[in-house]
């Protein structure tokens, strides 16, 4: 601050990750967003959250305090699906865990709160966003205290939530506060979340949608369960940033927490701005000497090509907090930043990953999608194909052939997951990926999800394509046929869930039968993990499938958790 010349920042921004100057790190894509807007900007990185002095180290924000848990919930970075503590952290310096507490959101909100009282009518002003407070800004099931918890902004009593993607509804509030506006009179903010007391302030919402109150959702006997399956379709159905209607949930002493529309998507055009911003790419210094932070490296030589996701997995949560509209990055773009890699000191030649959350998913699905819209009534590939969705490789194949002719680059891999069903289900350009993919993209073994084999759970995964492994065993097939066409001996890794809503001890020996007849020993197998924001945690929770409202079989159990996960060997 002093070697810029700042008497104070206009926003500090307080993370539970390490600070990593790269685009895949929430709290450097923020803050050199609100840098580039004319803002000044510092970074409180893991505070010692037990002294309040941790939170007084850049003095006392012009605007505000902007809060993030980091790139994980931190209850899921704190603990595995059988809930036993975690002995490292990939997000913290040397890997080493502990440097941030349980519920993040929470504890740093009230060290912000208990180190700057409120000067006169001088009140600070607390953001919250991020995975964690976006995922948690309804009342939700939370898997480690097997409790139904409330809103994480009442909870937290920050004075305002950013959910999902947060740069458009983060810079418009900045704005707004720059200009003199207060903190409580910036109510309609699409992306947003806001808290107000009593029912005459609800008013003027016109056209919102009322959710069923926390009271109702909040026990564990049957008409409670059922009616938070469907408190939580009621979300899912006002996700499309066209059409959906604010929402509104009662609490308890007449609170009211608002959720404002998505914000729509950024287009290719906002994407590739935010990307070329000046991102060192590096971790802060101060940790060289702990060995620097692990999460970086499987990013370092990476590109981000897209956000996004319309898989529809139940177990995902990144369709309700990235959304199901497609934004993909220009070929201009990511030939900008890759030819910024090749002269990065550390760099070999080798481009780790071209991806997001699905690699493969690089451009809209549909003409609707193209506006930020999305059908609310239907999934795109489950559970079948979409007649209107758009299977179409060849824009992500001009790109990779564009990357791979940089002057510098040995290899461009994919890394990211890929849709093997997409992939099959484009028939003019599917089996060129794939021979692509084989050829110059895959570094001996690709990793693909296909989760189950058993119709009954995959149906409960939204996953399409299923009977007794077929989709996943004609993918393999081709893959097998084509790597022996390219004379190249690469194998698939599969990964697979285990435990999840659907599967009992049946249908676990079904898929441990299914990977004893291919001869594949799988080296990883994820246990079923609950985390907010899933539908799949909604069928753990009430043992209904939201969708139908249906009973469905759940595993609770550590005993037969556990059982399922050893059939498959792991």
């Amino acid at each position: 601050m002093d070697k810029r010349g700042w008497d104070e920042c206009d926003f500090i921004f307080v993370s539970g990750d390490a600070y990593v100057d790269h685009p895949s790190f929430a709290a450097a894509l923020l803050c050199r967003m609100l840098e580039s807007n004319g803002f000044h900007v510092g970074i409180i990185p893991q505070p010692d959250w037990k002294n309040p002095a941790s939170f007084t180290v850049l003095g006392r924000p012009r605007l505000g305090f902007l809060v993030g848990a980091g790139n994980m919930d931190s209850m899921v970075a704190h603990y595995t699906a059988a809930k036993r503590k975690r002995s490292d952290d990939a997000y913290s310096p040397g890997g080493k865990s502990g440097l941030r507490p349980d519920r993040v959101t929470l504890v740093y909100v009230e060290g912000i709160r208990r180190a700057h009282k409120d000067v006169g009518n001088s009140k600070i002003t607390v953001i919250i966003g991020g995975i964690e407070a976006s995922l948690r800004r309804f009342a939700h099931y939370d898997y480690w205290s097997d409790t139904v918890r409330r809103s994480i902004l009442l909870d937290s009593k920050a004075d305002i939530l950013v959910y999902g993607m947060g740069e458009k509804p983060l810079l418009q509030i900045a704005k707004q506060l720059a200009a003199g506006e207060s903190i409580n009179n910036i109510t309609d903010v699409k992306g947003t979340c806001v808290r107000v007391h009593g029912k005459d302030a609800v008013k003027q919402w016109k056209d919102a949608v009322f959710l069923p109150g926390y009271e109702k959702v909040k026990n564990k006997n049957e008409v409670s369960l059922r009616t938070y399956a469907e408190h939580f379709m009621i979300q899912k159905q006002n996700a499309d940033p066209l059409s959906a209607k604010p929402l509104i949930e009662e609490n308890d002493s007449d609170r009211f927490v608002i959720q404002n529309p998505p914000a729509t998507p950024l287009s290719t055009k906002e994407m590739d701005e935010l990307y070329d911003l000046p991102f060192t790419r590096k971790a802060h210094p101060v940790y060289d000497s702990a060995g620097g932070i692990n999460a970086l490296k499987e990013v370092s030589f990476s590109l981000v090509s897209s956000r996004g996701c319309f898989g529809g997995c139940s177990f995902c949560s990144i369709t309700n907090h990235q959304g199901r509209a497609i934004t993909g990055r220009s070929k201009e773009s990511l030939l900008r930043e890759i030819r910024s890699l090749t002269k990065h000191k550390d760099y070999k030649g080798y481009i780790h990953d071209v991806g997001g959350p699905t690699a493969n998913f690089f451009r809209s699905a549909c003409e609707k999608q193209k506006n930020g819209g999305f059908c609310t009534n239907r999934e795109c590939l489950y559970p079948a194909t979409c007649p209107k969705l758009k299977t179409d490789h060849s824009e992500y194949l001009k790109t990779l052939d564009a990357l791979r002719k940089v002057p510098g680059v040995k290899k461009v891999f994919i890394r990211s997951g890929l849709r093997f069903d997409y992939i099959q289900a484009d028939k003019k350009h599917g089996k060129e990926f794939l021979e692509k993919l084989c050829e110059h993209h895959v570094s001996g073994q690709l990793k693909v999800a296909p989760e189950h084999i058993s119709t009954n759970v995959l149906a409960a995964m939204g996953k399409s394509g299923s009977t007794n492994g077929s989709s996943y065993d004609e993918f393999r097939k081709d893959f097998t046929a084509v790597n022996k066409k390219l004379g190249l001996k690469q194998y698939l890794l599969p990964y697979f869930i285990s435990a999840h809503p659907g599967s009992g001890i049946k249908e676990a020996k079904e898929l441990a039968q299914y990977l004893k007849n291919t001869g594949f020993a799988p080296e990883q197998t994820q246990e079923f993990y609950p985390t907010p924001g899933t539908m799949s945690t909604v069928m753990y929770y009430t043992g209904l499938d939201p969708r139908t409202m249906s009973p469905i079989y759940v595993a609770k159990g550590d005993k037969e958790r556990r059982k399922q996960k050893e059939l498959l060997g792991k």
